[in-house]
């Protein structure tokens, strides 16, 4: 037999070089305990770049040298997560009571009496950064993703591996500890985010750069969106350049315990096993028990929040026990096990100097606060909303006016007050009080406020060019019709230069016309021709949903498509019929009738459709006596063969409709081992239980 090249000597110490670089690496990066001066590992580093290049047959992904300097590329790649990157709900009460209500959630949920132990949580703090997922196989990184949509992200492995947090392989060997094993196939979450420390030393950087001459620099706001910036570069050596850090909090796809993956009980044990495979956690990551300890985090990590190295918008609690996290299990999106009990608000006081009005995709308008620029929460504020007529004259806004203004929940600008002055000058009048106008800014068409309404809305539909670009936006997005590559720029052109009036001139685009675009060419407008032809196979659904009907989301259009089988039959639809389907109330049926009553919205419809969208139809839900239509289940417990997921697919395919809660409208209740408190309102509500088997006899 005939000795493997990867034994001869060369790779002997190329392979000693990389573990010896890699311990050094991790104790600098991760453990911020340097065990060798930067000398020391610079002459191995060079090294070992020397033996590479003098042997490229021993070069490998997960080297130290290659954590920079890949090629650039053109663009990400898209990449569907294995399992998706969940939102997680948010405690709306910003004081410590936010605790309580989640912890007091969980113990109802799980069915716990007062005389019960208490529930013990992990408690972390909430970075703000840009979430990533890596995925490693047999311990190497071989992919890297940003969070995109939950269903999709982008490819950035190439600007990860430029982070020296992130291990390249993980770690095989501790010093006096056990590793366990590594599993075939390993997704690590965690946050990408940049320290405060490193973001002022950047933006130092961009001003003698600026102060230099240089051209497209720039300054910085604030450090997440320089991390997320960063992360998006085409080019690794620019990512390189941003001194970028990482914090593990959890996993995606893992190999299962039968397969050799890891068999945790506890959410806290994960993250100490992450540790030990070389991945950094958070110090301040601890475990609470109850709902008293949860309120002393909360509190104590509130007060060290100043003083952290880097930003943090609140905490994150999840529940321990990784058994009860499956008996929890989902509603919508978001995980019932966890939650992001954020901070209060930070405000700050500045000008205004207008009141806009914009008008959004649906043709709401909303009052705006142009601002005197002011740093609020971590970024720069210039516009904050008013909301609508009501809420900015019950709050008497107007121009020239000193205002308090907070980042509501950290995401959204609010004026919150005006401030008056101590002693008003009889001499300076304010400015006169705000009213929405009656005709659209945009457009001039008539902007009417319904009976009930707080908003006025613009009556120009499609006509209405701020409109028209959401609308389309809106039509091509990913969970609608998808049109690959159609983002913001593009459309801002199409419609700016006329070539697009209505949706169907989508499809009516030439290729010469869109390689005449600022920095188009004959190939993006050739992959922008097949991206449009491919848009037209879709789904009733999405077609329905990307079709942008107020109150239409994509639950409910999957409803209408189940319900009536035919678009015709939804556009025909009286709003008494339109009340018969699931979830559909008076507000989304007059939302629907008045939609397909505007004739030029009949006339995208046709003409979208004349253009050669398609999709299978076929007879409605209720015709077809499907085993389980008109009925409604709701899961407890664990069932023998089935999870939650494969239970509710089932009972979809034959009809029914799942629920999350128990009511006097639920037909049975579908109950395995550990049922909770949902079996419990079933038998006081008298609503028929069953096992795994008599659903599938029904079906």
């Amino acid at each position: 037999m005939n000795e493997s090249i990867f034994d001869t000597p060369v790779s002997i110490q190329i392979a000693q070089l990389r573990q010896t670089l890699n311990a050094y690496a991790h104790r600098y990066y991760v453990q911020d305990d340097p065990s060798v001066p930067d000398a020391e590992y610079d002459r191995l580093f060079a090294q070992l770049q020397a033996l590479e290049n003098s042997h490229l047959e021993f070069l490998t992904p997960d080297s130290p040298t290659q954590r920079v300097g890949g090629k650039a590329i053109d663009q990400f790649s898209s990449v569907r997560h294995a399992l998706p990157m969940l939102s997680i709900r948010t405690e709306t009460d910003t004081s410590a009571a936010g605790a309580e209500n989640f912890d007091a959630r969980i113990r109802r949920e799980l069915g716990l009496m007062p005389i019960d132990a208490a529930v013990v949580y992990v408690a972390e703090p909430k970075f703000d950064g840009l979430a990533i997922n890596l995925r490693y196989e047999q311990g190497v990184l071989v992919q890297a993703t940003t969070r995109g949509d939950g269903e999709t992200g982008e490819d950035v492995t190439h600007n990860i591996r430029t982070i020296g947090q992130i291990p390249l392989r993980m770690c095989e060997a501790g010093q006096g500890r056990a590793v366990p094993p590594i599993p075939h196939v390993l997704e690590v979450r965690g946050e990408i985010y940049m320290r405060r420390d490193d973001f002022e030393a950047l933006n130092e950087r961009q001003r003698q750069k600026i102060a230099a001459g240089a051209k497209g620099e720039r300054i910085f706001v604030n450090p997440r969106n320089a991390a997320a910036g960063a992360v998006r570069q085409l080019d690794p050596t620019l990512t390189a350049q941003r001194p970028l850090s990482f914090f593990a909090y959890g996993l995606g796809e893992v190999s299962p315990s039968a397969e050799g993956g890891p068999a945790f009980e506890t959410h806290f044990d994960l993250l100490q096993t992450l540790k030990q495979w070389g991945f950094p956690v958070s110090a301040l990551v601890n475990r609470a028990c109850g709902a008293t300890e949860l309120v002393a985090y909360y509190n104590a990590i509130g007060q060290q929040r100043d003083g952290l190295g880097f930003d943090i918008d609140g905490v994150v609690y999840k529940v321990d026990s990784l058994a009860w996290q499956r008996q929890l299990g989902f509603v919508t999106r978001e995980p019932r096990w966890a939650v992001a009990h954020k901070f209060p608000a930070e405000e700050q006081l500045t000008t205004v100097l207008a009141i806009d009005v914009q008008v959004g995709r649906t043709g709401k308008l909303t009052p705006v606060a142009k601002l005197a620029p002011v740093f609020v929460g971590g970024v720069t504020v210039t516009n904050a909303t008013l909301h609508n007529e009501d809420e900015a004259r019950r709050k008497d806004v107007r121009v020239g006016d000193t205002v308090v203004v907070r980042r509501a929940g950290d995401v959204i600008p609010e004026v919150v007050r005006v401030v008056m002055p101590v002693e008003p000058s009889p001499h300076l009048e304010r400015g006169v009080v705000f009213g929405m106008p009656h005709v659209c800014p945009v457009c001039a068409s008539v902007a009417v406020r319904e009976q009930g309404e707080a908003d006025y809305r613009c009556t120009g539909g499609l006509f209405c060019s701020a409109q028209r670009k959401q609308a389309i936006l809106h039509f091509a997005q990913r969970r609608a019709v998808e049109v690959e590559g159609l983002g913001d720029k593009l459309v801002d052109q199409l419609v700016d230069d006329g070539l697009i009036q209505t949706l169907p001139d989508l499809y009516r685009l030439d290729q010469t016309a869109l390689a005449n675009l600022d920095r188009m060419a004959d190939k993006s407008a050739l992959n922008m021709l097949e991206a449009l032809q491919k848009s037209k196979q879709t789904t009733l659904p999405r077609f329905l949903f990307g079709l942008g009907i107020r109150h239409v989301g994509e639950a409910t259009a999957k409803e209408l498509a189940r319900h009536f089988g035919h678009l015709d039959a939804i556009m025909a639809a009286t709003e008494e019929q339109l009340q018969k389907v699931a979830d559909i109330g008076p507000i989304v049926a007059k939302s629907l009738r008045t939609f397909f009553d505007q004739p030029h919205n009949c006339e995208v419809v046709a003409q979208l459709r004349a253009c050669g969208i398609t999709w299978s139809e076929g007879e409605p839900l209720l015709q077809a006596l499907t085993p389980l239509s008109g009925k409604t289940f709701v899961l407890t417990g664990t069932l023998p063969t089935l999870d939650r997921e494969e239970a509710k697919a089932l009972i979809e395919s034959a009809g029914g409709k799942v629920s999350s809660s128990v009511s006097k409208k639920t037909s049975f209740v579908v109950a395995g081992t550990e049922a909770g408190s949902k079996l419990d309102k079933a038998l006081s509500l008298g609503v028929p239980v069953i096992d795994e088997a008599t659903l599938k006899a029904m079906v």
